[in-house]
């Protein structure tokens, strides 16, 4: 292997397209952009939290209405998992390119899903009591 066929700095695979992509962005943009994919994975891991909480209180609401709220948080935490990573990836590539930022599609999807699984929820507990 000479000099020329050894990957640079940037690195290989999708690292190393988006780092070729633009030019480097202002680090506490970059830094900023992470944070907020931290935070998209915490509400991840509230979720698959809540699932597996939902799955384990028996005395709340009827099995079948709590294993489908259960499957649903687990799942919805993981969708928001994975998109979180997708905004993360599409907001970087923004931010090297100069470009617009793309609009936070995920945050009115898990706000409305919430407030619906929280109302169905709240139904169910109210019903059985």
């Amino acid at each position: 292997m000479t000099a020329t066929d050894r990957p640079g700095p940037r690195g290989r695979g999708w690292t190393g397209r988006l780092l070729a992509e633009g030019s480097d962005p202002d680090p506490r943009f970059s830094l900023a952009n992470e944070r907020t994919f931290l935070a998209w994975i915490r509400t991840a891991l509230a979720l698959v939290a809540a699932g597996i909480g939902l799955a384990l209180v028996d005395d709340l609401v009827e099995a079948p209405l709590r294993h489908v709220l259960s499957i649903g948080s687990a799942a919805i935490g993981a969708l928001v998992a994975a998109l979180a990573f997708h905004r993360w990836l599409h907001t970087e590539r923004a931010l090297r390119r100069a470009e617009t930022l793309p609009p936070p599609a995920l945050a009115p999807l898990l706000a409305y899903g919430l407030a619906a699984a929280a109302i169905v929820l709240l139904v169910a507990v109210l019903l059985t009591r």
